[in-house]
């Protein structure tokens, strides 16, 4: 039936330590908190692995489309991939077309966790909001559980974790028309010619 799967989208760039850190460190303990928050917990989309034979491309699109918010880990290669920034602009069309994170209601769909850097984010529609800030936190190894900061990494995803179970208990009905903004296709580039020897 159509309808919500799921209460949140796990946006993320594939290059740098981002992946290896949420796989490693915040994704579980993520769900631990959800757990202590609420019963039964908010259901999670991260593409942690696909079953055989699914076109990964659409089963994303779908995901996103049937999730109620979407969680931004914010890096610099977030802004240079293609995917990241379509998942991005999909759920900032479904505020425009709300009317969210805008003056009249300014709470978005976007919750966004602060990664690394940010000086050098171009000025993308909607990023002028609030987040939370991991850069100090951000160890990709599991040796991070074992460090003096994981107390810290702790609370600070319990109080994500918190207002996740807020956010997701307000978001409007899902509805069919929730727009999907395509990847660009990849350009198609001549083959090189071969080359020859003259004599």
């Amino acid at each position: 039936m159509p309808g919500y799967e799921y209460d949140v989208f796990i946006s993320y760039s594939s290059v740098g330590s981002a992946p290896k850190w949420l796989r490693n460190n915040f994704y579980q303990k993520f769900m631990d908190c959800l757990h202590d928050q609420v019963a039964p917990a908010p259901r999670v989309f991260l593409d942690k692995g696909m079953a055989r034979g699914v076109h990964w491309p659409a089963e994303l699109q779908k995901a996103l489309r049937h999730s109620k918010i979407m969680i931004a880990v914010l890096s610099p290669p977030y802004f240079e991939s293609p995917w990241c920034l379509a998942e991005w602009r999909s759920m900032r069309a479904r505020e425009n077309l709300l009317g969210l994170a805008s003056p009249q209601c300014p709470q978005g769909l976007i919750y966004p966790l602060l990664y690394s850097d940010s000086e050098n984010f171009p000025d993308e529609e909607g990023l002028q909001r609030a987040w939370w800030n991991f850069k100090e936190l951000a160890l990709p190894d599991k040796v991070f559980q074992e460090s003096r900061d994981w107390l810290l990494f702790h609370q600070r995803v319990c109080d994500v974790a918190r207002d996740v179970v807020e956010l997701v208990q307000q978001v409007p009905d899902w509805r069919p028309d929730w727009p999907v903004i395509d990847v660009p296709k990849p350009l198609l580039l001549p083959q090189p010619s071969i080359p020859r020897f003259s004599r």
